[in-house]
């Protein structure tokens, strides 16, 4: 039998596949792609089935599942449905990275602990790490990456500290990792917790400065700030999109684009590990997480 062609199947819950991720599949090598849009959470076990049965099963493996969306839980309920309706011979490959904040977040945190273990310190092991704009996808994961690797970190709401709370909760629940929170509404209580930060990720909407210059002045213990948003202004104030390791006023900056330069190579990668393998794969969290750190320290020893 012939070699089968590697097929990819992307499931949104929105009305819409994200076309950036459709575009990351076909540049590494994704000829044959299907997007399934309004997707529910029990229409995955259904689906799952049809996909894994309609080959031989020494296709399987190259039968890939790719969950978008922009909610990380749901995202991980539908992969957690996906793998329960496999079983051998009929495993297919899944990959989960729900508006692309798996990637995203495995960046930001592998590039921050690598600026982090730069200036004499064990990386975010034992760190205090702040996430700004922890509500939203990006900034959530970010959060349970950076305790995984050793940091007690705190979720910041700009509003109130219950949606924090909840997610904090939601997070130790699926992950196991334990995730303080607190609201942060005005410039006073910015002033008081940046001033116990080591390690600062802003995880905002675009264009929304979180941290100016004067918060950033409050920050005297802080090594490494790091700022996913590419739209002018920066989330912290004083970090270019470009930039990486760049001086502060207290500690180094990671702009948006050094982020995005990883992240892109991360999420490529994983898209061609699955394109290519011939033993069914699932690509989570962890996963992205270990190929960032790898890249990243190929990165800073190529650069």
């Amino acid at each position: 039998m012939a070699t089968a062609a590697p097929i990819l199947h992307m499931i949104s819950p929105l009305p819409h596949v994200s076309p950036f991720d459709v575009n990351m599949a076909v540049d590494a090598g994704y000829g044959h792609l299907m997007p399934y849009s309004n997707v529910t959470l029990d229409q995955v076990r259904d689906l799952t089935q049809d996909m894994m049965f309609s080959r031989a099963p020494q296709a399987a493996p190259r039968t890939g599942l790719f969950i978008g969306g922009k909610d990380a839980g749901l995202a991980l309920d539908m992969a957690d449905a996906a793998r329960a309706a496999l079983f051998p011979p009929f495993e297919i490959s899944i990959f989960p990275d729900p508006a692309g904040s798996f990637t995203t977040a495995a960046a930001m945190v592998a590039l921050a602990e690598q600026e982090a273990a730069l200036r004499g310190t064990l990386g975010l092991s034992g760190a205090r790490v702040q996430v700004y704009g922890a509500t939203g996808v990006v900034g959530g994961i970010a959060a349970v990456l950076a305790a995984k690797a050793g940091g007690h970190v705190v979720l910041v709401g700009h509003r109130d500290i219950a949606s924090v709370a909840t997610k904090a909760d939601d997070f130790h629940e699926r992950f196991g990792v334990a995730l303080s929170a607190v609201a942060a509404r005005t410039d006073a209580e910015k002033h008081a917790l940046v001033g116990e930060a080591d390690v600062i990720l802003a995880t905002g909407r675009a264009g929304v400065e979180i941290l100016s210059p004067a918060h950033l002045a409050s920050a005297r213990e802080l090594k490494v700030a790091a700022d996913v948003n590419a739209v002018p202004p920066a989330g912290i104030a004083g970090i270019g999109p470009h930039d990486k390791g760049v001086a502060l006023p207290h500690g180094v900056g990671i702009g948006a684009l050094a982020i995005g330069n990883l992240k892109y190579r991360v999420q490529h990668a994983l898209l061609r590990r699955m394109h290519e393998t011939d033993t069914a794969l699932f690509i989570g969290l962890d996963e992205a997480f270990a190929l960032a750190r790898q890249m990243a320290a190929a990165l800073q020893t190529a650069g």
